[in-house]
Formats: C-alpha cells, structure tokens, sequence
C-alpha cells in the first residue's frame, strides 16, 4: 500500500501551495503565433458528399488540453453537403456563422435560420444544432467561446437563463448599411469601413455575445488600412483577398481567398489591398473581454 496520497485524495490543507514573487512570474503559456490555416481550407472545399465539421485547432502550439484557435475562440470550418444533415452540441455559450458559400437552413430549440452567402448568424450555445445544405454544397464558418469554458470547467446556461439569443444578420442588408459607411468621408482617424454585429442582448457593448465580438471589414481596392494594434487577438477569414497582404509586426502575410489567419493580440498590424476589387474578410476578436477588463489597448502605433 502506498503510503503517498494522490492529489485527490488530499486535505483542504494539504492541496495548499505557496507562491513567492521568486516564483509566481517565472512562467507563462506558449504565445499565439501567426498562422495560417490552409490546410483546414482546403479540406473545407473537397468536393466529396460528407458533411463534417473541420476545426482550426492549434492546441499543440498553444499547450491547451482541449482544442483552440486563440486562447479563447476555437473557430471551424462547417462543410455540408445535400442530403447529409449535420448535428452538433457545442459547449459554448454562444454560436457564431458566417456563410462563405451555399444557401440553407440550420435549426437550434425553437429557432429556424434561413441562411444564404454572406449572411452572419448567432444561436445560444449548449443545445443541438442541425444545419442542413440546400445547396449542392454548402461552407459555413463558424466560432465560439469554448477554450474559455474549457479552461473554467463551465456548462453553458440553460435556455431560459441564456442571454444569447437567435439573431441573423442578412447579406443585403450588411452590403446597404456598409455602402452607407463608404460614403462618409475618410479621415487619418478612420480605422477602417466595417458593420460590427451585435444585438439588443449585448448592449451597451458592440460585441456579438458578450466576450466575442465580430465584423465584416472592407478595404477600396488600392487601399491602407493604417497600422494599429489592440489587445485582442484576431482571427480573420478572407472573403475577397486577391492581391492583398498585411503587414504584423516585420512580417508580411499575403491573404488567400477563403484561409482564416491569426493576428496575435498586441502586434502592430496593418492592411493592404493592391487588387482591383473591394477586399472584404469577417473578423473574429475576443477583444469583447478586453472592453469588459477595461484592456482593449488599441492604438495607431
């Protein structure tokens, strides 16, 4: 018989450790890195009659024992088919789409959504979704909250006690709203021509639900985006990307057409479009937990 206790096995007093200033900054978790994820997209676009749920999980990296694409997002790939309905359950809090291709339906509770391309939709987290493609194919991207759930050992609320409601934002009505934005005058100060998505439930704050927060982000063909950074990391889809690159820090990334990258929280990053269309990405941050912690650090330099 053992005569060494697990870790589970000992007393409140016993599981006490004490922490000194020598040791209590002597640590940290592996930082983000800049990725692109194009092997995940590719899978996304085979042409083959499986529908399937690809994740961008970089946990290896990130040293996290569950997946993640930032400490606090796992984005995905949701790539459906005709006729191969797709469920999940998602221990999140809340849900987030945007349509990269196809037109469809996907059903959450007592909640239909009646989605197309470009369309941006949110559903509560926790309970059974099913999307189905009515469309011979049909791609979806997807986000949420689960790292930060992961990492606190939550559950999601139950529907009645869920903040997160279903809201669906429109193609159409995105495009009119942003077309309205082009036509205000630019200024130095201007950080660049995007629609937020948020909803009555999020309110005072900007943000999708309340630690997440997303945007369609455009950029004239010929355009700068100025160089800022913020405290938030950012997970951007490219949408319309030809010719287009940014700039982190020292390094230059060239965007690819439907490839999610990751842009580290803190780095000085700027956009460049040398195409002859609009560029057009949907951008992800958890910069929605920064407005609350009163840390967004955002700024031109």
């Amino acid at each position: 018989m053992s005569f060494i206790k697990s870790v589970k096995d000992k007393n409140p007093q016993e599981r006490a450790i004490y922490n000194s200033p020598d040791n209590v900054f002597n640590w940290s978790w592996p930082q983000v890195p800049r990725h692109k994820f194009i092997k995940e997209k590719e899978e996304a676009y085979k042409s083959d009659d499986k529908s399937l749920l690809i994740p961008l999980d970089i946990s290896d990296i990130l040293s996290t024992p569950y997946p993640a694409t930032i400490p606090s997002i796992l984005a995905r790939y949701v790539r459906l088919k005709s006729g191969d309905p797709l469920t999940h359950k998602l221990i999140a809090s809340g849900e987030i789409y945007y349509v990269i291709k196809g037109f469809g339906k996907t059903k959450n509770l007592d909640n239909i959504i009646d989605w197309s391309a470009g369309d941006v939709f949110c559903l509560p987290g926790g309970f059974e979704t099913i999307h189905h493609s009515l469309s011979t194919n049909a791609i979806l991207f997807s986000v949420t909250n689960e790292p930060i759930l992961s990492f606190e050992k939550l559950m999601p609320a139950l529907a009645e006690n869920n903040i997160i409601k279903a809201i669906h934002w429109t193609n159409d009505k995105i495009i009119s709203n942003l077309e309205q934005i082009y036509k205000r005058p630019k200024t130095k100060e201007t950080a660049g021509v995007a629609i937020q998505f948020s909803s009555p439930e999020t309110l005072p704050s900007r943000n999708t639900i309340p630690m997440i927060n997303t945007a369609l982000n455009t950029l004239e063909a010929g355009g700068n985006q100025r160089s800022h950074r913020h405290n938030g990391a950012a997970i951007t889809l490219a949408i319309q990307a030809d010719n287009v690159y940014s700039k982190i820090e020292d390094e230059t990334v060239n965007w690819e057409n439907g490839v999610a990258i990751i842009t580290p929280g803190s780095e000085l990053h700027s956009h460049h479009n040398r195409g002859s269309d609009r560029m057009m990405s949907f951008v992800v941050q958890d910069e929605g937990l920064h407005f609350y912690l009163r840390t967004t650090g955002f700024s031109w330099d």
